[in-house]
């Protein structure tokens, strides 16, 4: 029998939907069945949001230490002891500040090895400035305190697994950003997760175009000439099985992403607008290239329907499950048996090369 796994859920914004649909996702008698589940946030917090949702089956127990998790029950590690303003609706230092404190006490024991996987609920981006977050978001903040030379934001979802070769940058700055390297790094990375992560023997991977109809041909842009076929074509003779570049709106618009495993989009939008038309409200953010698991839902913390018992837990629980998954087969996968967030530098060259 599997043994349970303690997955780390932090808080998000406490201003936001996240303790909701936490609350909705965990609200379910059987679920500590599958694992032991501990928010990183607080109690009072926990427990206003409670008091939102209606006939909740969410009850928890508090603790300081997740040594001292209960195994059947919820667990709420009390990360800071101080009275919480919570002001739903609205992005401020406070709720940026408490999003940050839960978030580095979940990192501090994914390192300690007390929990086995991470799950963010949504932050803000303007409160986690307001608290002097130094990052653009979870993905970036995870990369550099695990000590990750290449991570892949990647989607998750049942139509499509989606991965960018670049994050939260402005339009403006995409191709200075983007160069064969890059795109050798990310294929490397995405590969290597679909396979110990995900469990594809030889994945497909397409990667799509930067510019329109990936460029005809050098006609508009260069940037597949120069950089993205060489990129394709040196990944090939390393073993990767990609293809393209593919236009972007035909690829998806011919639905010939269902020949594929998973895509590679050179930017954010590229990538997200076609997932999230396919899969909104049941689709993962995850992580590729850390040595620790870590996921999202799809969404932010949308602040109009805060307080509102109107949000969705779909993507959330999905979130959640998809962490317990995707622990369980990377730790098959290891032939040595070793504890995933042991570095392990003769894999961090594979990708730094």
């Amino acid at each position: 029998m599997q043994k349970k796994i303690k997955i780390g859920i932090t808080i998000g914004d406490i201003n936001g939907i996240g303790p909701e649909v936490i609350i909705k996702a965990l609200s379910n008698p059987r679920i500590t069945n599958y694992f032991i589940p501990i928010i990183y946030g607080s109690a009072k917090v926990m427990a206003y949001h409670k008091n939102i949702v209606k006939d909740a089956n969410f009850s928890f127990v508090s603790i300081k230490h997740a040594d001292n998790a209960a195994h059947n029950n919820i667990n709420v590690f009390n990360v800071w002891d101080e009275q919480s303003d919570i002001e739903l609706g609205l992005a401020t230092k406070d709720s940026g500040r408490f999003a940050m404190m839960a978030l580095e006490q979940a990192v501090k024991d994914a390192k300690e090895g007390l929990i086995q996987a991470i799950v963010t609920a949504p932050i803000n981006k303007n409160a986690m400035k307001l608290a002097n977050f130094e990052h653009v978001g979870h993905t970036e903040y995870l990369a550099k305190e695990f000590e990750a030379i290449e991570t892949a934001m990647t989607m998750v979802s049942d139509s499509a697994i989606i991965s960018l070769a670049s994050n939260h940058i402005p339009v403006s700055e995409i191709g200075n950003t983007l160069n064969k390297k890059t795109i050798l790094r990310k294929l490397k990375v995405l590969t290597k997760s679909l396979k110990q992560d995900f469990g594809f023997e030889n994945p497909k991977i397409a990667v799509l175009g930067l510019n329109p109809h990936a460029g005809d041909d050098g006609v508009i842009g260069d940037d597949e000439e120069k950089y993205i076929k060489p990129a394709i074509k040196e990944a090939k003779n390393n073993g990767v099985l990609a293809a393209g570049p593919y236009p972007a709106d035909g690829f998806f618009g011919n639905a010939a992403f269902k020949k594929f495993d998973a895509i590679l989009a050179m930017y954010h939008d590229q990538g997200l607008i076609p997932f999230k038309l396919l899969s909104f409200g049941a689709g993962v953010n995850f992580t590729a290239g850390l040595p620790v698991i870590r996921t999202s839902p799809d969404h932010g913390t949308a602040y109009s329907i805060a307080g509102k018992d109107l949000a969705n837990a779909d993507s959330m629980r999905k979130a959640i499950f998809l962490a317990k998954d995707l622990y369980i087969n990377r730790i098959r996968s290891m032939k040595d048996g070793k504890d995933p967030l042991k570095k392990s530098p003769k894999r961090q060259e594979e990708i730094q090369e």
